[in-house]
């Protein structure tokens, strides 16, 4: 990836929608250069889709979560798996430390939470849980430094 490819992931950054023709001119190279680029990104996985960036509390989802989880031994990825099919749940994580995986997850109520994190506890090798609710969100950036 070049100096070029970064520019195009800058604009397309700013608006994924933005037209190739605008790119283009922005960065003074062809149409058909953005559109070839465009389409090498892809196919390299750099760029792995496009999607709106949803505000999650105007969607009802005015709980977020981050979720410890300590599971049985040798169960990780099956357990991790049955986790990540909940549409609540955004991203799960192996880590290090006190708990085998991370899960951020958002919630419409607290009961909605209570709930779930109850129903966790009844899974098969799910030992502990320890659940932090998010009061305030200082930064959550979704663009990667280019």
């Amino acid at each position: 990836m070049d100096e070029t490819d970064k520019e195009i992931l800058r604009c397309l950054y700013q608006d994924a929608r933005m037209p190739l023709r605008q790119i283009a001119e922005k960065l003074g190279i062809s149409v058909s250069t953005v559109s070839v680029r465009i389409k090498n990104l892809e196919d390299e996985k750099v760029i792995k889709g496009y999607i709106p960036i949803l505000d999650p509390e105007k969607l009802g989802y005015d709980l977020l979560t981050i979720i410890g989880v300590r599971i049985s031994e040798g169960r990780l990825l099956e357990v991790e798996q049955k986790l990540a099919r909940d549409d609540r749940v955004l991203q799960v994580y192996d880590v290090t430390g006190e708990w085998d995986s991370l899960m951020i997850a958002r919630f419409r109520s607290r009961e909605e939470l209570n709930v779930f994190v109850k129903d966790l506890l009844t899974q098969p090798n799910i030992e502990r849980t320890n659940t932090l609710l998010v009061l305030n969100v200082v930064k959550d950036e979704k663009r990667l430094p280019l």
